[in-house]
This record gives structure tokens, C-alpha cells and sequence, in this order.
């Protein structure tokens, strides 16, 4: 009992002060803090560390690449280009405009991952915005679809989101294996997104604008070299994300290649520069990963997770539907309380306590992260891409109050993920 009750106390402190950040503390301090603790008090063993490390390196290192490629893309104007094309082939049509954006941030979010969303398209959607002379009311739709829509379109691939990558990585699914049952999901959720943002913010959408004011899309490109060669090596990434299935490569690897090639090229061109970028990527997130996981790790060596298990097992006693909605709820429910990331893998290593097999087996684990990766825009503090997404507004003075984020996150998310987990079970139906 001694060891339960440190265990929950030492996870409980770790997470206080991920979420807290007192005087900017550095989430990767708190987790390594967390480990340390756990450790002295044998909650876990170096054995576990060794376990986790090997758990979670891939998908770290993989994020870490994939936000070095996003920063050199939004160096060059990449993503800049993309919003001035969407903005201009709206053509002065503001609820298309609204449209363009939400699907531009998918597309970042599917393949630059959500917190690269987060970081990168919430600014040059809201300098676009303002140079529409759109008043503060008529911003709120636009920062509020291209926050929500970085986390609730960020399961079709891998490498959309942390989350993704860890869970794929724990379960041993491939990059194809995990596309083929996930898409099909997330065009569920990015259909119902869109809805329920319109729907929510109808009124605040302004009918037109004038698209004259902005810049032609080719002026946003900075350097035209890198901007050619930046395609070439985007499809190179893609389709070795698709050969790390066949060849048994990491992920990681690949993304590093890539991140890696752009450096270089960068360098070369003049276009960036290399060590500011790689001092800025979010290293923290490795020791991050590695720290948080060995604390969640001493919830499973005290049995909690067992526990944990035995309720999801036990809702998959009234069929899959059932089994995938429950696990996807509480997936959801936990993200939104303590944050996503020690949600994917206590959700994860309770799953795995539940022996179960074939296509319900896959229903949990896919239905664990798609909760994962919507549930967490309940609250603010759900996601390591919102508290960013939070914080770029911050710094650019608009405030999200508490109050009026759960709110709007409430109404928004629940049912989008009523409805992306029906999308999930149906498609695990046909697909087998």
C-alpha cells in the first residue's frame, strides 16, 4: 500500500508542475525529477527505464525531426505561401476562407504534426486575419478552428502526433498498417470538425473581405531554391515513411535523413540558420518522454493499470462498439485532466494487461488514441500542442480565458469524438 500511495504521489507532483511550469521550468527538469523520484523509492527499477527508453526513443526523436523540418519549411515561407493560396482562392468569400484555413491546418497537422500546427500556422493565420482588418470578435473563429483542428486531425498518419508515434511504437504497428485503419477515421473527424466549428461560430464568420490587401502567394516565398527543393524532399520523406514498414526502419530515421538533408541544404543556400534552429527544436521532449514515462511506469508496477484494464476489458463484454467508445471516453477524460502524454501510455500498458486479441485488440488501441488525441481539447491543459498554441496567443495579446475555452472545448469535442469513434468501429468492420 506504501508503494501505491508514492507512486500516485510522485505522478501526481510530476504532473502538477508539467502543467504548472513554474518560472518556466522546463518540462524536461520536472519529468527527469519525477524519474529520480521514483527510482529513490523504488517505484521503479533501472530495469523500467531501460524498458521505457527502448519504448519511447523512436517516437522523441522522430518529433524532434519532424519539428526541425516544420521550423526550416516556416523559414523559408513555406506554410506562409500555402495560407496566402487558400486565403486568395477564396476569393473574398470569408466562410470560405474559414473553410481553406481549417483544411490547411489538417493537412499541416497530418504531416507536420499538431504541435507543429500549433506553432507555425496559429501566427500566419492570425497575421493574415489582421491584415483582413477583421475586428477582435471575427479573429476568435479563425484561432479558435486552427487551435482545435491541430489536434483533432492529427491521427491519419504516425507522425501527426507524439501520441501516435508512441502508441504505434509500444503495439509494433507499421506506418502503412497504422494509415490504413486510421484515415478513414480522421476524414470522420475533420468532416464533424468543420461542422461543429461553423456551427459554433456562424455569426462570427464575416460573409466577405477584401483579398486585394494581402500579398500574392510567390511573395511570401524567401528563398526559391529551397522552396523548389523543399518538394522533393517532402515526397522522398513520405515515401520513406512508407518503406520503414517494408524495410523494419524506425521512423525516426527517416525523419532524420530529412531533417538532416534540410540543414545541409539550408546552409548551403544561405536560406537559414542550422545551429539556431537545432538549438530551438524541442529537445526537452526526449528527456520529457523518457522522465514521464518512467513515472507512469511505477503506477503499472503497483497494479494500477492492471486495474485500469480489467474496466476496459470488462466493457468489451458487450461488444466492440461499446468497448471502443468506453476507451475512447476515458482516454479523452483522463487527456483532458492530465494531459495526453502519460494518458497514451497508462492507457497503453493497460491494454495490454487485457490479453485481448484481433480486431477488438485493435479497436482499443486505436480508439485509446483517437481519445488521446481529441480528448485533450476539453481543456487547456490537455496537450503540450495547446499550452503552445495558448502561448503563442499570449505572446501575441489575445487571451483565452479558462472559461470560455472549456466551454467552447466541451461543445466542440464531444461530439466529434462520439463521431470519430463510430468512424473508427465501422471502418474496422469493413476493413476486418
Amino acid at each position: 500500500m506504501f508503494l501505491t500511495w508514492t507512486a500516485l504521489l510522485i505522478f501526481g507532483l510530476t504532473l502538477a508542475f508539467v502543467i504548472w511550469q513554474p518560472k518556466g521550468l522546463s518540462i524536461g527538469w520536472t519529468a527527469l525529477g519525477g524519474a529520480v523520484l521514483a527510482l529513490a523509492f523504488r517505484v521503479v527499477t533501472f530495469a523500467n527505464v531501460w524498458s521505457v527508453t527502448k519504448i519511447v526513443w523512436d517516437a522523441t526523436l522522430a518529433f524532434v525531426a519532424i519539428i526541425i523540418i516544420s521550423t526550416i519549411l516556416d523559414k523559408i515561407g513555406f506554410f506562409e505561401w500555402a495560407a496566402l493560396r487558400m486565403a486568395h482562392a477564396a476569393k473574398g468569400d470569408g466562410r470560405k476562407v474559414f473553410l481553406y484555413v481549417t483544411v490547411l491546418g489538417a493537412m499541416v497537422s497530418a504531416f507536420f504534426a499538431n504541435d507543429g500546427a500549433a506553432l507555425i500556422l496559429t501566427p500566419i493565420v492570425m497575421e493574415k486575419i489582421q491584415l483582413l482588418k477583421f475586428d477582435s470578435r471575427r479573429m476568435i473563429p479563425f484561432i479558435m478552428a486552427s487551435g482545435f483542428i491541430a489536434d483533432t486531425t492529427s491521427l491519419p498518419l504516425v507522425v501527426s502526433n507524439l501520441v501516435n508515434i508512441v502508441s504505434a511504437d509500444y503495439f509494433h504497428i507499421g506506418f502503412v498498417s497504422y494509415a490504413w485503419h486510421m484515415v478513414v477515421p480522421d476524414l470522420f473527424s475533420l468532416g464533424v470538425s468543420i461542422l461543429v466549428l461553423y456551427a459554433f461560430f456562424r455569426k462570427d464568420i464575416p460573409r466577405k473581405y477584401d483579398p486585394q490587401v494581402l500579398l500574392p502567394p510567390t511573395k511570401a516565398i524567401r528563398h526559391q531554391g529551397m522552396f523548389k527543393l523543399s518538394w522533393y524532399i517532402l515526397s522522398v520523406l513520405v515515401l520513406g515513411y512508407i518503406l520503414t514498414e517494408v524495410l523494419h526502419i524506425p521512423v525516426s530515421v527517416v525523419a532524420g535523413l530529412a531533417a538532416i538533408t534540410f540543414l545541409i541544404a539550408g546552409t548551403r543556400s544561405k536560406s537559414i540558420q542550422p545551429w539556431t534552429v537545432i538549438r530551438e527544436a524541442p529537445w526537452a521532449i526526449v528527456v520529457f518522454s523518457i522522465g514521464m514515462y518512467v513515472v507512469v511506469y511505477g503506477l503499472r508496477n503497483v497494479g494500477l493499470t492492471g486495474v485500469l484494464g480489467h474496466f476496459i476489458a470488462g466493457s468489451t463484454h458487450y461488444g466492440m462498439f461499446a468497448g471502443t467508445l468506453t476507451t475512447g471516453f476515458l482516454a479523452a477524460i483522463l487527456s483532458s485532466v492530465m494531459n495526453n502524454m502519460p494518458t497514451v501510455m497508462i492507457n497503453a500498458l493497460a491494454i495490454h494487461s487485457t490479453h485481448t486479441t484481433g480486431l477488438i485488440h485493435e479497436a482499443l488501441v486505436y480508439a485509446n488514441v483517437i481519445g488521446c488525441d481529441l480528448g485533450p481539447k476539453i481543456t487547456p491543459i490537455g496537450s503540450l500542442a495547446t499550452l503552445l498554441w495558448l502561448h503563442v496567443l499570449r505572446k501575441r495579446g489575445v487571451t483565452i480565458t479558462w472559461g470560455r475555452y472549456l466551454r467552447t472545448g466541451i461543445v466542440l469535442t464531444v461530439p466529434t469524438l462520439f463521431v470519430t469513434l463510430c468512424g473508427l468501429y465501422l471502418w474496422l468492420v469493413v476493413v476486418g
